[in-house]
């Protein structure tokens, strides 16, 4: 059964090689050797390709070549993604540049000192985001599941440096702690709403024309504080480019009956759904869950 585990695939000696590829010959490089790695995880990879290809094939509509090509320039952007990511925080020779559509929705909230809620999906690069947002001159917080590999999270935290705060989702839930601090604070709390570990609760919508299961909890935060919502995404564009997306923040009113809270939830991921879509039909080299992503069973 092809579920996400909460990790994701990679070996220290292929993170050491690839830094040290972009440390003495730059980011060009990197991408070459990258084209090899893509490739090979292309050929060598059959759990993931197939659900990257049913991706193209059966939600966008894809003709076969095309969805077999897709995959392989899926693969590539994504290994260019974690290269853009390590070479921007480990300070290495890479100049990006940035264009931003709705950012006047985030300077709103610093502005009327509201704090927000931002809720992304894992397309473009996150981690990117939250260097964009140092633009708001404003505590940013990105929340983030620990599933780096002890080894290579240690060594890249002796090479990257990071200018927003992670909040590490743990088993005790202490993490929610942390959030609500965060938003009491009037700070930007950011997370993903498109995964979510077995045992956790999720809620059932349709996407893309067939439906799949969302965790609630991320929806559920944005009923429980109150706080402005806006659907953020950070994306690639061309070798050294990232287009920022915001959309107009709303506020999502907590109703006292289960029942209510429920129906409030699923508005939210409905209209989470809809700014998602757009996304990825945009840039479908850019959807980076590699497992069904509709299981029926939602385990």
């Amino acid at each position: 059964m092809a579920t996400w585990k909460g990790k994701t695939r990679g070996g220290l000696t292929g993170y050491k090689i690839f830094i040290t590829v972009l440390k003495y010959s730059g980011l060009p490089a990197a991408y070459f050797l990258l084209r090899f790695v893509a490739f090979y995880f292309f050929l060598f990879n059959p759990r993931s390709f197939s659900a990257i290809y049913e991706f193209y094939r059966r939600r966008l509509g894809f003709k076969r070549l095309r969805s077999v090509i897709q995959v392989y320039r899926n693969y590539y952007v994504f290994g260019q993604v974690l290269l853009d990511k390590i070479a921007l925080t480990a300070g290495f020779k890479a100049k990006f540049t940035f264009r931003f559509d709705g950012e006047e929705h985030l300077r709103k909230m610093v502005g009327e000192n509201t704090g927000g809620l931002l809720i992304s999906a894992h397309t473009g690069n996150f981690e990117m985001a939250g260097y964009m947002l140092e633009r708001l001159q404003t505590t940013v917080n990105i929340i983030m599941f620990d599933a780096e590999h002890e080894k290579i999270k240690e060594y890249l935290s002796t090479i990257t440096n990071r200018n927003y705060r992670v909040i590490v989702i743990k088993d005790d839930n202490s993490h929610i702690y942390e959030i609500n601090n965060a938003l009491r604070d009037k700070q930007i709390v950011c997370i993903h709403g498109d995964r979510f570990l077995p045992g956790s609760k999720k809620m059932k919508a349709e996407f893309l024309g067939s439906e799949a299961f969302f965790p609630t909890g991320p929806f559920y935060m944005a009923m429980k504080f109150n706080v402005p919502v806006s659907f953020v995404f950070a994306m690639k564009e061309g070798s050294k480019g990232y287009h920022f997306y915001a959309s107009p923040p709303q506020y999502f009113q907590q109703e006292g009956l289960q029942e209510k809270r429920d129906q409030t939830i699923h508005s939210i991921i409905k209209s989470y759904i809809c700014e998602v879509e757009k996304t990825v039909r945009k840039y479908p080299e850019q959807w980076f869950n590699y497992y069904n992503f509709w299981e029926t069973d939602g385990k």
